[in-house]
């Protein structure tokens, strides 16, 4: 039962909201972000106040789109890649509100939806709030090497986006959350923390397949097949994988670590990475999109690569989740 496609009658998606930092707003997708900081800064002494004060922006912006306050929300989930997710707790401290604390690594996003879709859906919540982030500099610090440091990038190495993210959940909107499935977590034996979309292809293939296969849909049904964050790396690794199962989503498939740098003329190596990488293109790119009907039918797979500090320095593999969500503007449905 758990590995089955969850339905939803009453879910959509009724406001998003998006906060970015410097590199973020001058790539690509820069017009479309809501608020963005050129210091990456945000007006706090530390990399990690940052990063909670991203989401706190993310979340209040998320709230004046639907003209409601903090009163009208039932739940709040939250995460972030900090130890103890640290930025959901600080960013979102002020809320009067019931906290669901996250830890999905980059794939967090989308486990947030799908688990305040599913409460919404059930009835237990009339309004459920999802909401995460990640800074570069912060994540940097905790998993690597601080960056005056200098230390030098592997080239499948992704670029941890600063960003945060929210999204407000209510029965119904424009915006349909159709479907969940939950991710299986799936360890394939990479070790290299500096090819995350090595580690990380491999969920999203094992999500993808399963989904297809339950379904009977086809790719060619889904206007965009988009992945959190495998980069380009990770991602050309999953059209493989998939091809060789006979799934062919090379022709919509889309990575919002991809989408979000121009990676010719920014110095980003396989892409960007993050719970806010997926976030911030999802809320402020994808859905207003689905919202003006430019986009009908697309799936979402949050991919998160689930290691720690620790994990990393014993040598551990890398243990990879990958959630999916398929979404639908009022006027399509799958």
């Amino acid at each position: 039962m758990q590995k089955m496609i969850l339905k939803f009658d009453n879910a959509a998606i009724v406001a998003s909201a998006s906060v970015v930092g410097k590199d973020e707003h001058d790539g690509p997708l820069g017009e479309y972000f809501d608020l963005s900081d050129p210091t990456d800064k945000f007006g706090m002494n530390t990399w990690e106040l940052a990063e909670s004060e991203m989401q706190r922006l993310a979340f209040n912006t998320s709230l004046a789109k639907l003209a409601r306050d903090e009163r009208d929300v039932d739940a709040l989930f939250a995460g972030d890649l900090l130890n103890q997710c640290v930025s959901s707790a600080y960013g979102l401290l002020n809320f009067d509100i019931p906290y669901f604390g996250l830890y999905g690594a980059c794939s967090t996003a989308v486990e947030g939806i799908a688990l305040a879709s599913a409460m919404v859906n059930a009835g237990y919540f009339g309004t459920a709030a999802a909401v995460t982030s990640s800074h570069y500099c912060a994540a940097e610090r905790q998993y690597r090497t601080p960056i005056e440091y200098g230390a030098q990038r592997s080239p499948t190495a992704q670029w941890t986006v600063t960003g945060a993210g929210a999204f407000m959940i209510c029965p119904e909107g424009r915006v349909r959350v159709r479907e969940a499935l939950v991710g299986i977590v799936v360890e394939m034996g990479i070790s290299d923390a500096s090819n995350m979309g090595a580690a990380m292809a491999p969920a999203a293939a094992d999500t993808l397949k399963r989904y297809f296969s339950e379904s009977r849909r086809s790719p060619d049904e889904f206007d965009m097949i988009v992945t959190g964050d495998l980069g380009r790396e990770g991602g050309d690794i999953l059209c493989e994988l998939l091809l060789s199962e006979g799934i062919d989503i090379r022709k919509n498939h889309r990575d919002c670590g991809v989408m979000i740098y121009d990676l010719e003329r920014q110095d980003k190596h396989a892409g960007g990475s993050g719970c806010g990488c997926s976030a911030v293109v999802l809320a402020s790119y994808l859905i207003p999109r689905l919202e003006r009907g430019e986009l009908r039918n697309i799936l979402v797979v949050g991919t998160g690569a689930m290691m720690s500090p620790a994990s990393i320095q014993q040598g551990q593999a890398i243990p990879a989740i990958a959630h999916l969500i398929a979404l639908s503007s009022e006027e399509g449905g799958i």
